[in-house]
């Protein structure tokens, strides 16, 4: 571990065992100053910025990115322009278009984008999003004949299709094109498609491979209405679509799919949440409403309320439910969707508690030998697959180490989900064990993977990820450091402090959101609230407060800390956050970390 900086406010090991150190390099701090003189940027703002990596001459157009700036010309993405050709010709030829997407939020909203299109141009698009449990990822033969069979003139795949081999060769078979619009990592070789879009083949030079489903989507819909216009389709009544309204489909499939809020994203989600504000998308509304979002929609909101919602459709219930929501016209309609989405939500926590409780239980059970694996890989035949790529990312954050979560079906069939972390590429290393035969399935990102596993090949792949990852990950464990923006105290964390802290946003990945120390706070209050959650209340040294909330950590070993601490001094670390409470603002601390004061420095 690198310790030639001192540690910050000298917390070596904090109670969640990292070592909490100053974000901002001494030229980054250099370029803060920087900023602050020659932008005028306020230098809470520029420090944010320097410490992220901006630098002073890209400030500016950071804080306000414009899409006309940032835009691509979509034909520099491979196949754009045969994709935007045959989606053209199906809309002059009135085709019945099938959009297949995935069963999240970036699938939902990349085929409510696509459907929204069709319809503006009056063409008959049908939206499939495939059972999780029944038919998996991606496109399946079966699927593929049934579309077909009821009239489908044109295939095209959101957020999948990139591996589909088969499947494409079914409907080309059938003298049905495909076109895949994707942005998963591919495989050597790909599949028949009349175009394949994607920035992550291997073959596409267009730097364009940070976007979501979504983002690829909008940009080929750039490309149609351009295509649409050049064949002269737009005369007299008929008028090119507004695109920018859909912007907030994008925005919630871009921070939904925790791709990097930099550059194109960037503007996506600014703008995109502009329109969200004006309420356009009834569906969204509704959804809103069910979850008891307070005030203006924020990235927070996308990512913690609606996002789960939509998800619990693909999770354990109705897979279409989410894009037949973004896309639906009828108050009514839309308000009784939303509902059954917070209700599968409610009941998608309560079985997540369940298996988080055993999942934990054998995570601990292992890593109590040694340190355990590089790579945890938890199963059990009583949990529903719908649910376990929410069990890997808690016990990724929970133990700070790649991991998977299995549902194994009574075939000895296992569906299984991975998250990793940062510097750790899970996608290559489920593609490496698909390679060797390890797995019936596998794919995905270097943060997230998906597989499907034989029990029989368990051992094997449990071996096959502690060999290929143990040092990387043991490299990256050594050095579990906490980065802290800087001091404040309760007094200070008020509503205009948190507002200059979003002039630098909006936050999500990366572009973290801003961790702050407390130091030398009393912890007046702790109890347990919810599911496992701990809400506390700091004072300051000069008798300000400041509530605060720990989200499914009552036993972890912060929670544990802070609910046998009331009483003492000490030095904690989180994030801020904002909320609307019976018509009053509220700011919150979301806590990331705690640490005993120093008997040396206790006053």
């Amino acid at each position: 571990m690198d310790r030639s900086e001192r540690a910050f406010l000298e917390v070596e090991s904090s109670v969640s065992e990292q070592r909490w150190v100053e974000r901002a390099t001494r030229q980054q701090l250099g370029h803060a100053e920087s900023m602050t003189e020659i932008d005028r940027l306020d230098p809470l703002v520029a420090r944010i910025l320097a410490g992220r990596g901006v630098v002073p001459e890209a400030a500016s157009s950071f804080l306000q990115p414009t899409l006309r700036e940032l835009m691509p010309d979509p034909s520099n993405l491979t196949q754009m322009d045969a994709a935007a050709s045959r989606l053209a010709d199906a809309i002059e030829a009135h085709e019945r278009v099938a959009i297949f997407g995935d069963y999240d939020v970036d699938g939902a909203t990349s085929a409510a984008l696509l459907w929204k299109f069709f319809q503006h141009c009056g063409v008959e698009s049908e939206i499939y999003i495939p059972d999780r449990i029944f038919e998996g990822y991606g496109p399946n033969i079966p699927a593929i004949d049934q579309l077909i069979d009821r009239g489908a003139g044109l295939l095209v795949t959101v957020d999948c299709g990139s591996t589909s081999h088969e499947a494409i060769a079914r409907a080309r078979e059938r003298d049905v094109d495909v076109v895949v619009l994707d942005h998963h990592q591919v495989a050597d070789t790909l599949p028949d498609a009349v175009a394949l879009v994607n920035p992550n083949r291997d073959d596409d030079m267009s730097g364009q491979g940070h976007l979501c489903a979504a983002g690829v989507v909008f940009l080929t819909l750039v490309a149609l209405n351009r295509e649409l216009r050049n064949r002269g389709y737009y005369q007299g009544d008929r008028q090119a679509p507004d695109l920018m309204a859909w912007l907030d489909l994008v925005a919630l499939g871009t921070v939904c799919d925790v791709v990097p809020l930099t550059g194109l994203n960037r503007a996506f989600v600014l703008r995109g949440i502009d329109v969200m504000h004006r309420q356009q998308n009834i569906g969204l509304v509704a959804l809103s409403k069910v979850a008891r979002q307070d005030g203006p929609a924020a990235p927070w909101h996308l990512g913690f309320l609606l996002g789960p919602r939509i998800n619990a459709g693909g999770r354990i219930g109705d897979a279409a439910l989410g894009a037949r929501l973004l896309t639906c016209e009828d108050g009514p309609e839309a308000e009784q969707i939303a509902e059954k989405l917070d209700q599968l939500n409610a009941e998608r926590q309560a079985m997540e508690a369940a298996m988080m409780k055993q999942a934990i239980d054998e995570a601990e059970a292992e890593i109590g030998l040694s340190d355990g694996p590089a790579v945890l890989v938890t199963e059990s035949e009583t949990w529903h697959a719908g649910v376990v790529g929410l069990l890997a990312s808690r016990l990724k954050d929970r133990f700070r180490r790649p991991a998977f979560a299995i549902a194994f079906d009574h075939r000895g069939i296992g569906a299984g989900s991975g998250r990793s972390i940062a510097g750790i590429d899970l996608g290559a290393s489920v593609r490496a064990a698909l390679d060797d035969g390890l797995l019936e399935k596998g794919g995905g990102h270097a943060m997230a993977a998906g597989i499907t596993i034989k029990r029989d090949r368990l051992g094997e792949f449990r071996s096959f990820l502690d060999n290929r990852l143990a040092q990387m990950v043991s490299e990256r464990s050594a050095n579990q450091n906490l980065k802290i923006d800087g001091a404040l105290s309760a007094r200070g964390a008020n509503a205009q402090f948190f507002d200059v802290v979003e002039k630098a946003g909006p936050y999500g990945a990366g572009h973290s959101q801003p961790v702050f120390a407390f130091p030398n706070h009393t912890l007046s209050h702790a109890s347990v609230v919810g599911a496992n959650h701990v809400r506390f209340t700091l004072r300051s040294p000069d008798g300000a407060s400041i509530n605060g909330i720990g989200f499914r950590i009552s036993d972890a070993p912060l929670g544990k800390a802070l609910l046998s601490s009331i009483g003492q001094k000490m030095h904690f670390a989180g994030t801020l956050s904002s909320d609307f409470y019976q018509g009053r603002r509220r700011i919150q601390l979301r806590i990331l970390d705690a640490a005993p004061v120093p008997d040396r420095i206790q006053p």
